[in-house]
């Protein structure tokens, strides 16, 4: 997988930022944008960046999984997010 630059980088940093902000991303979505910015495979993003196992990582990109905090903030530290509560929408406004 290459990866990005240019026009098409900003592109879909733009969408992970705004898609979390907004709550339009599942955790998956948002984990599997961020692996795909930076051009790697799942084997190398989660050996090289967050340091978690392939199979850790993959359970968290499909939705299968019940990741640790320690996974989640591992997954969101390269790009500057943590794991927190956030106010869903139409809730209890």
């Amino acid at each position: 997988m290459k990866r990005l630059e240019g026009e098409e980088l900003k592109q879909m940093r733009h969408k992970l930022f705004n898609g979390i902000e907004e709550g339009t991303l599942s955790l998956g979505e948002a984990t599997r944008i961020m692996r795909r910015t930076v051009g790697m495979s799942r084997r190398e993003y989660a050996a090289k960046i967050v340091k978690v196992g392939h199979d850790a990582l993959q359970a968290v990109e499909t939705g299968t999984g019940n990741p640790t905090l320690k996974t989640l903030r591992a997954i969101g530290k390269p790009f500057g997010f943590d794991v927190g509560f956030v106010k869903r929408s139409g809730d209890m406004d």
